[in-house]
C-alpha cells in the first residue's frame, strides 16, 4: 500500500477535489420554522468555504429552486461571481428538479449550466400575487380604518378596492425588474441563446428543450460530468453549513 493512500484526499496530489454546494429551496430573506430557505445570509458562509479550496479548479453548484425574491437571487448570483473571480475558479451549475425564475437567475452565475433532460428550466419573468378582501369585509359589516401621511402609503391595500393607477405602478416595477433579469440572461448567455420569441415570456421548459434554446449548455448528472472533466479519481466534497450543538 502506498503511504499517500493513507492521507486525506485533500493532501493527495493525484486526486482532484471538487467542492459542491447545494442551493436548494425557495428564495427569500427570512427562514420559516418549518423549512430552510435560500438567502445570501444563509449561503454566504458555505460559498466562502467552497471557493477557498486552493487546489480545486472548479466549484460545483447543485441548484434546485422554483424562485422567490429577486433581490436575494441577485445577491446570491453576485456573490458567486465575485468569489469565482477572486479565487479564479470555474463555476459549474447542475440543475436538479428545477431552476426557474430566481432559481435560474442564480444558475446564471455558472460558467456552464448542466441540467437533466427532465429538469424544469426558465420562467424568466416577474410575478406578484395577492387577494382582495374589500367585498368580503363589506359583506360582514367590517370597516377598514387606515390613517396615513402620504397619499400612496396604502398602495394596493387588499382591504380596499383596487385602483388602476396602483396596478399600473406595480406593473412598472415588474417591467423594470424583468428588464434587469433579461439583461442578465443576455449577458451571461451571450452567443448561446436561440432566436425565440418565448424566451423571456415567463414560459419554462424541460432540460432538453432548454438546451436547444441555449438556456443550458449540456445534459447530464453531476458525478459522471465531474469525472469526465477531471478524471476518474476526482472526488466531490459536499460543503455544508456548520451546525452548533
Amino acid at each position: 500500500m502506498k503511504l499517500t493512500n493513507l492521507l486525506p484526499a485533500r493532501f493527495r496530489r493525484d486526486r482532484v477535489v471538487i467542492p459542491v454546494v447545494r442551493l436548494h429551496g425557495a428564495i427569500m430573506a427570512q427562514a420559516t420554522p418549518f423549512r430552510s430557505v435560500l438567502s445570501l445570509a444563509a449561503v454566504a458562509p458555505v460559498l466562502e468555504r467552497a471557493f477557498q479550496f486552493k487546489r480545486a479548479p472548479a466549484v460545483a453548484l447543485s441548484v434546485n429552486s422554483p424562485g422567490g425574491s429577486a433581490v436575494q437571487s441577485r445577491l446570491i448570483y453576485s456573490r458567486i461571481r465575485e468569489l469565482a473571480e477572486r479565487h479564479d475558479k470555474q463555476v459549474l451549475v447542475f440543475v436538479e428538479d428545477v431552476a426557474a425564475s430566481g432559481g435560474y437567475m442564480i444558475a446564471l452565475a455558472g460558467d456552464e449550466i448542466i441540467a437533466d433532460q427532465t429538469s424544469i428550466v426558465g420562467s424568466i419573468g416577474v410575478v406578484a400575487a395577492m387577494f382582495g378582501f374589500d367585498k368580503a369585509i363589506a359583506r360582514i359589516g367590517i370597516d377598514r380604518r387606515v390613517y396615513t401621511a402620504g397619499d400612496n402609503k396604502v398602495l394596493l391595500d387588499p382591504f380596499q378596492p383596487e385602483k388602476p393607477k396602483d396596478v399600473d405602478h406595480l406593473k412598472g416595477l415588474q417591467a423594470d425588474i424583468h428588464r434587469i433579469f433579461i439583461d442578465m440572461v443576455r449577458t451571461r448567455r451571450a452567443g448561446r441563446l436561440a432566436e425565440d420569441d418565448t424566451l423571456f415570456s415567463g414560459l419554462f421548459w424541460t432540460g432538453s428543450e432548454a438546451r436547444r434554446l441555449g438556456l443550458v449548455d449540456g445534459l447530464g448528472l453531476m458525478a459522471p460530468v465531474i469525472r469526465a472533466r477531471f478524471g476518474d479519481k476526482a472526488e466531490m466534497r459536499l460543503v455544508q453549513p456548520r451546525r452548533g450543538l
